[in-house]
């Protein structure tokens, strides 16, 4: 089984009624973990139904599989769809590759750093 961690940290939000999360992925994500791994934040989109915005920082990712990329854009579509929004933060050149390939990128916003995603999530 390949390695990923995922860690999720509260950011601070004037406004309490919008919940910001940082979602830090390490390692690969491939069909060996990838549907553990999307029940976490599955779960995090359930305990936060409205204008929840996550920000996901790849900056340890270093693959991921079709399937994650199918459920990246489940995520889109849920968050996007109770007015939250969602980000990807220092993602590297191969996984960035990969999301414009696939045309993520036009959805979903990459920045090259976390505090650029933080401001681009509370001033939108």
């Amino acid at each position: 089984m390949t390695y990923v961690n995922i860690s999720v940290e509260n950011i601070e939000s004037s406004d309490k009624g919008k919940p910001i999360k940082l979602i830090k992925f390490s390692g690969q994500l491939d069909e060996s973990n990838v549907d553990e791994s999307a029940k976490k934040i599955y779960k995090l989109v359930e305990e936060n139904p409205e204008k929840l915005s996550l920000i996901f920082d790849f900056s340890d990712l270093d693959y991921m599989n079709s399937k994650s990329i199918g459920y990246l854009t489940d995520w889109y579509g849920r968050i996007t769809g109770k007015d939250g929004k969602i980000v990807i933060a220092k993602a590297k050149e191969n996984i960035r590759d990969i999301l414009d390939v696939v045309g993520l990128t036009q959805l979903i916003h990459c920045y090259p750093s976390v505090e650029e995603a933080k401001l681009a999530i509370m001033t939108k």
